[in-house]
């Protein structure tokens, strides 16, 4: 019964499509009753294929969200106890259980959509160019679909035609990752060399947009492959170095984009933002479509009918993304005398510009509602404003939308200095090229190769114990450069897997340091705001606060027990005192696996449906 189900899904998905694109047409309603909907009587001119192509757009199996969070990793203390993640980590994560959206009837449907256009195009009359971009853009797509499940799974299925329900390839087994890997590059090739270069209004998918692709899963397979031993295909890294390398200067020596604004200015006392780098994250802009650096953006708007998922945001940024940020003289954080126990008002004081642009920085006001922020010590205290206001604007009212970059320029820009370190051919002159452009965007000191590589951070040291060789400086500068550009755009986990550096997210994230319990001015206006306090009842610490003070704090406590005896959701480290940290970790424990976790299991549905599947390493 379950494999009628899936076939039959399987085979009406492209009938579907080509239906509801047909109630769409009214030209094309006039020749044929939608009811007779076939590929021989639709695909006749590059315009079907065009309104085919346009129909699958949204599907999120085949186009990326805009992703404005970095929930599953290190970046992030917690969010949902639901969230794949962290049950992983927790240990209660397994086949029977996993989510069955990552491998089910409608993903491989959407990839049979592409399929069932790649295999019908033999009554396509027209610009041989013009139906060129089109199957281009399918088989990015089907690029795009190929890339999340071996990022995955590993080995997957690799299926390159519309399945019918008597086809045996329903139920074969996996093929190797290698060979999977190749086909996608395929796919990536074509697609490069077809799809037109116009950037319309940066929404389409165009040509940049599949050389970013290349250059991104690159650099992503080249350095898994370099690091993971499981693989052992670490001779074959350097020819996808080799293509992010070349990908990006595609990108670069085109011209067409660039890293704009070069400003800093003062937000608060010594706190420094960019508006520059603001224009592509938070700020209310209504489009990204003039903006130089965005290669592709995602328009979430009413009238298309698409919103964004604004529950990512609701959770807590980590202790460790916090230190990774220079201070404003390019100096770590971590030598600053104390600075383990610098409190959530002191830790933004001349700081990278872009620290106070990710997270809500003390006297951080609401442009929604013109009040304060707050941090939230259940969450760990930090909280998220990278892409904040125009989620929680687009939640308050439809009348607003967000635009959420997809690529932009300065990823491409890490990814072609890092394939240059990691192949050992990086100069001053490529770093010069890549990035300092983007740290004058937010007027930080450029990056010096030989001051990298002589003065090795122990801090970035311990987080990547696999980086060697004479390189090692600049490659774990490079990784700190990338966490900090790109903080909660969605890369944090995929980079985290590829370095192998999955154990930190092993690691019990903190939060905000607290000296004692008590009030605290989190505002930055000389008054008390918050209070952290063991539980309801021992309020003795606030009790000598002025009258009016203590009302404003009595809105804002914080207990580490609930009334009835329990746990909060937080804890401090030292008891009394000390970092924050989520009670969750230490309760169920939390531990990563390698190299089981860099993979997830199977759905056990699937693997009954098709006893050809085998579960990836250890699951």
């Amino acid at each position: 019964m379950k494999k009628m189900s899936l076939k039959k899904y399987i085979l009406l998905t492209a009938i579907s499509i080509l239906s509801g694109l047909a109630a769409c047409d009214g030209d094309f309603l006039e020749r044929q009753p939608k009811t007779s909907i076939t590929a021989g009587n639709f695909f006749k001119t590059p315009d079907d294929l065009k309104t085919y192509v346009n129909g699958l757009y949204d599907d999120a199996n085949l186009m990326s969200p805009g992703v404005v969070t970095d929930v599953e990793s290190d970046n992030t203390t917690t969010g949902s106890l639901t969230w794949e993640a962290f049950t992983m980590l927790w240990g209660t994560l397994s086949a029977a259980n996993v989510s069955n959206d990552t491998w089910n009837a409608k993903k491989w449907g959407s990839l049979r959509a592409v399929n069932f256009m790649l295999q019908n195009l033999q009554e396509v009359n027209g610009s041989d160019t013009e139906i060129q971009h089109y199957i281009g853009i399918a088989r990015y797509m089907r690029a795009y679909f190929y890339i999340h499940l071996v990022n995955r799974f590993s080995d997957v299925p690799w299926i390159s035609k519309a399945l019918e329900t008597d086809d045996p390839d329903l139920f074969k087994p996996a093929d190797p990752r290698a060979w999977v890997v190749d086909s996608i590059l395929a796919d990536l090739e074509f697609a490069v060399e077809h799809i037109g270069a116009d950037l319309g209004n940066r929404t389409g998918i165009n040509r940049y947009c599949a050389l970013a692709l290349l250059s991104r899963f690159c650099l992503y397979e080249g350095t898994f492959r370099k690091y993971h031993p499981e693989l052992n295909l670490a001779s074959t890294a350097d020819r996808f170095l080799q293509r992010t390398i070349s990908a990006s200067e595609a990108i670069i020596n085109s011209g067409v984009f660039e890293i704009t604004g070069s400003d800093t200015e003062e937000l608060r006392n010594g706190i420094y933002g960019s508006e520059a780098y603001r224009q592509l994250c938070r700020s209310r802009t209504l489009s990204l479509a003039d903006n130089k650096e965005i290669i592709q953006w995602v328009d979430y708007s009413r009238t298309l009918d698409r919103a964004i998922e604004s529950t990512e945001i609701y959770v807590g940024l980590s202790r460790s993304l916090m230190e990774t940020f220079l201070m404003k003289n390019g100096e770590p954080f971590t030598e600053q005398p104390g600075y383990d126990r610098k409190t959530y008002a002191e830790v933004f004081t001349n700081r990278d510009p872009r620290l106070a642009e990710v997270f809500i920085y003390p006297g951080c006001i609401s442009v929604l509602n013109h009040t304060y922020y707050y941090p939230a010590p259940t969450w760990g205290g930090y909280l998220q404003l990278k892409f904040r206001e125009i989620v929680l604007e687009q939640q308050r009212s439809w009348g607003k939308y967000a635009a959420i970059p997809l690529y932009r320029y300065a990823e491409i820009l890490l990814n072609y200095a890092e394939a240059k370190a990691e192949l050992g051919t990086l100069t001053q002159q490529d770093l010069d090229l890549s990035v300092t452009k983007i740290r004058n965007r937010v007027a930080m000191p450029p990056l010096s190769l030989a001051a990298a590589n002589s003065r090795i951070d122990p801090v970035l040291e311990k987080q990547y114990p696999y980086v060697t060789g004479a390189n090692k400086g600049v490659l774990l500068e490079l990784r700190r450069e990338r966490r900090v550009e790109l903080a909660c755009e969605g890369l944090r986990g995929w980079d985290l897997n590829r370095w192998y550096a999955g154990k930190r997210m092993g690691e019990h994230q903190q939060g905000i340091y607290v000296p004692g319990f008590g009030a605290y001015d989190i505002t930055d206006d000389g008054l008390e705001d918050i209070a952290i306090l063991e539980r309801p009842g021992m309020e003795d610490p606030i009790a000598n606060l002025p009258d009016e003070v203590k009302e404003v704090v009595r809105t804002r406590l914080y207990y580490l027990y609930e009334a009835n005896g329990n746990p909060s959701t937080c804890y401090l480290e030292n008891g009394d005192s000390g970092h924050v940290m989520i009670t969750a970790d230490k309760t169920l424990g939390k531990e990563f696996k390698e190299p089981q976790y860099y993979y997830r299991p199977i759905p056990q549905t699937q693997t009954i449906l098709n006893p050809q599947l085998k579960q990836p390493y250890g699951w």
